[in-house]
């Protein structure tokens, strides 16, 4: 009496914004008659670390039944489980470092602010669902048939699919079987991506912070190269970063999620926490103009394995307008960056509970008028800021960038580099915002000439203030 399964995900990389189907099948069971009351049990194994065996007595994540179709086949869609244990790694995984100082639980970190690697703590996971069956027998004892059919094991991560996504169907005998295949973020040709829909070439300050993540499912990565360009495009500096345990990755591939999607610091603040290079580049004050290429590299071979992603260094805003810089969770799960350098306007709205206050003093020894008493007055004071930022003239390539801030659940302002390197600053860095821009219209150069979009972000928490 064989559990089969008929159809399931296509490729092993899932991202759990999408549906996680599989069909199973038993016609030996289904074809008897003498069974009644037959279901389908699905058992879902989630973990950081992949599992080894799984044996009937084994203790699942969660556990699903369904009862067969008209088609005698059971159909399973585990993407309300699934996508409940992972989510955005807003710190850095342990060993990681910021301005060399090691992290761990004493001293934590945000993701953006990390000097080389880190590790994923919750964007990923492996899912592995065992298959099996249950019915009344002849005596109507109710039997689980320890018939069991184990899926192989899938790296979920933290991810969703847009409807222009294209899935690909398997072919026989898995005609049934389909997916996205991210082929093209697993690092092993020059045509390769991060975790990013944002253009390669972006646009940093020298005080910006900011991570591109990997995938690395065959540990194809091997280091990361930074080559350092003035205003001119001459090369004046490059750095070899070896993903190892010392530089926040790891030395051995293991079976640890942590280790199958990471993060690298690449922008001006990140370099300037530990790479001496780049910062006798910023007191030379060569690299304001230039550039940083970032791209991966195995030791196997000669030419990249990624593309080449160029974040340009601004030059010194000479208008005066402040810079705001805002990440948010991208489609992937990872974080996209994006600088506003251009006018930007801060606005405080309040609202407040009031009440009407007694005149005079009705509890001492004489009755006395006080002129600031009396009247209505205000409780309390909930202030909300709110900043309205405009881009700099942007090309057509940053369209899916911002299409992806104005429908992500995280946004946040991150402040600039500080020299103080105490952890005691930590929460200044990361502050959480609310996209309030409810629309978003795609400009083109055919319909608009130059880009240029402007976003509205109301912080989360409200300004202190005291109350009465």
């Amino acid at each position: 009496m064989a559990t089969l399964i008929e159809q399931k995900p296509l490729y092993t990389q899932l991202p759990v914004g999408q549906e996680v189907i599989f069909v199973v099948s038993n016609n030996t069971i289904l074809s008897n008659p003498v069974f009644t009351n037959f279901r389908f049990i699905a058992d879902v194994y989630i973990s950081d670390t992949i599992p080894t065996s799984i044996s009937s007595t084994s203790t699942p994540t969660a556990t699903f039944k369904t009862a067969p179709n008209n088609a005698a086949v059971g159909i399973f869609d585990f993407k309300q489980v699934v996508e409940n244990y992972v989510s955005a790694d807003n710190m850095a995984y342990n060993q990681s470092k910021y301005k060399t100082i090691v992290t761990s639980d004493d001293t934590p970190h945000p993701v953006h602010l990390i000097d080389k690697y880190s590790r994923n703590k919750k964007a990923a996971r492996w899912l592995t669902i065992q298959f099996k069956t249950q019915y009344f027998d002849t005596q109507f004892n109710e039997t689980e048939v320890v018939d069991l059919q184990n899926s192989i094991d899938y790296q979920l991560f933290n991810g969703y699919l847009k409807y222009s996504d294209i899935l690909t169907m398997g072919t026989a005998p898995n005609a049934n079987d389909f997916g996205f295949d991210l082929s093209n973020y697993n690092l092993s040709a020059q045509t390769d991506s991060f975790l990013t829909n944002a253009p390669a070439t972006q646009y940093a300050n020298l005080e910006d912070y900011g991570t591109l993540a990997f995938l690395s499912p065959n540990d194809n990565l091997d280091y990361i190269k930074l080559t350092y360009n003035d205003s001119s495009g001459s090369q004046i500096g490059t750095e070899n970063i070896n993903k190892n345990w010392t530089n926040g990755a790891y030395t051995n591939f293991t079976t640890k999620i942590s280790e199958k999607l990471l993060y690298f610091g690449c922008f001006p603040a990140n370099l300037q926490n530990w790479s001496g290079t780049f910062q006798a580049l910023v007191s030379a004050g060569t690299i304001q103009g230039g550039s940083i290429v970032v791209q991966a590299f195995s030791f196997s071979v000669t030419v990249g394995i990624s593309k080449a992603y160029t974040i340009n260094v601004n030059c010194p805003n000479l208008k005066g307008f402040e810079s705001i810089r805002l990440c948010w969770l991208n489609q992937w799960g990872a974080w996209d960056y994006y600088t506003f350098t251009q006018k930007s306007v801060r606005s405080i709205s309040t609202k407040g509970s009031t009440y009407e206050q007694l005149a005079g003093t009705w509890n001492e020894a004489a009755y006395r008028v006080d002129s600031y008493k009396g009247g209505k007055k205000s409780f309390r004071v909930n202030a909300t800021e709110k900043i309205t930022m405009n881009s700099d003239f942007v090309s057509e390539s940053e369209n899916d960038m911002f299409e992806e801030l104005i429908n992500s659940p995280e946004v946040y302002i991150l402040e600039g580099y500080q020299t103080d390197a105490s952890f005691s600053a930590l929460n200044q860095y990361v502050k959480p915002v609310r996209l309030t821009t409810s629309s978003f219209t795609k400009k083109t150069v055919a319909n608009d000439k130059l880009i240029q979009y402007t976003f509205e972000v109301e912080k989360s928490k409200t300004l202190r203030t005291q109350s009465v």
